[in-house]
């Protein structure tokens, strides 16, 4: 039956052409954003996992900013009990041809008493961002090292040494072999902890990578796909406009049967 009240061919090619552009609106908004959930109304349980996870690189992310400074201020550290270490095996060399019989003792004094200021120099200099490690008084390194959802991010604290001082009481060979002894052991302290920092930070690298692989599991878009996809509903929309155009001209014909 033919109505000019109700044309139900031009009805269903409407609704056919809403849902094609319904369709292509979604692929078009999949490759402006890459994302094939980019909003909750995409998917509500993809993009709350998304977004949590997204949550938790960002921590992660703060994390191995903290890394990279406890590792700059623990090697600033290091750096300086090395160079200490040194001047003070000069100093022991001192003391030692200071026994001689015949050597310049007060020459020797006096190389002393600038070796051992150099220590105390390199102790009072051995400051990153306000944090000393080795000066009277000095700064333990506190070094955030992770993070876990509802719970206080973890750290390790490395503990200060009073390098400024170390020299103080040494006067002789044995007194200063104990001071070195002592450096040696705060060094491989503050390197092992350097050790672990690096480790640590190499680590929360591959677990923020191993997030965002997971991530762009549940919500990136196939481009590919997508590519396709759009090329089909461009498709499917002309199909779909010129349906309508044909279905709107059959009300048209029925002029005709009322021309004389």
């Amino acid at each position: 039956m033919a109505s000019l009240l109700t044309n139900a061919s031009a009805m269903t090619a409407l609704q056919t052409l809403s849902s094609t552009n319904k369709n292509l609106e979604t692929t078009q908004n999949r490759i402006a954003t890459g994302q094939r959930v980019s909003t909750a109304s995409d998917n509500a349980a993809y993009w709350s996992i998304a977004t949590s996870m997204r949550s938790q690189t960002g921590a992660l992310s703060a994390v191995q900013d903290a890394l990279g400074l406890g590792a700059a201020i623990l090697d600033t550290a290091s750096s300086a009990l090395e160079e200490a270490i040194d001047k003070t095996k000069e100093i022991l060399a001192k003391y030692v041809a200071r026994a001689t019989p015949g050597t310049d003792t007060a020459a020797i004094d006096a190389e002393i008493t600038q070796l051992k200021a150099q220590v105390t120099s390199i102790a009072q200099n051995a400051d990153f961002q306000g944090v000393n490690m080795l000066k009277t008084g000095g700064t333990a390194a506190d070094i955030v090292t992770g993070y876990q959802p509802g719970a206080a991010p973890t750290t390790m604290t490395v503990a200060a040494y009073d390098l400024e001082a170390a020299l103080t009481a040494a006067t002789d060979t044995m007194t200063v072999e104990t001071a070195l002894d002592a450096m040696k052991t705060a060094a491989a302290g503050i390197g092992a902890a350097k050790t672990r920092v690096d480790s640590q930070k190499s680590f929360t690298s591959k677990l923020i990578d191993s997030m965002d692989r997971g991530i762009g599991q549940l919500v990136d878009a196939d481009m590919n796909k997508e590519s396709a996809r759009l090329a089909a509903l461009q498709t499917q929309q002309q199909l779909g406009i010129q349906a309508l155009s044909i279905a709107n001209s059959s009300s048209q014909s029925l002029l005709s049967l009322f021309r004389g």
